[in-house]
């Protein structure tokens, strides 16, 4: 599969995107951009930091997620 551009591969089945968003943003918001620059539809990603799986109404900042931070991105 391309990449679209600013990814980039990482790894074997990695790859790295770099969005920008405020704290105030929501994890539906950034799955958006995420759909938006992988070609995939928004509803089917599922983000998750070790085994919490992040909803789409909280926010950035209620989550403490900030720059430079990992997440796991699956598809359902």
């Amino acid at each position: 599969m391309p990449l679209c551009p600013g990814a980039r591969y990482v790894g074997a089945n990695v790859v790295s995107l770099t969005v920008l968003l405020s704290t105030e943003d929501t994890i539906g918001d950034l799955k958006k951009l995420i759909a938006a620059q992988t070609g995939t539809r928004w509803d089917k990603i599922v983000l998750k930091k070790w085994y919490t799986i992040f909803k789409d109404h909280v926010s950035l900042g209620d989550y403490e997620i900030h720059d430079g931070m990992n997440l796991e991105l699956y598809y359902q």
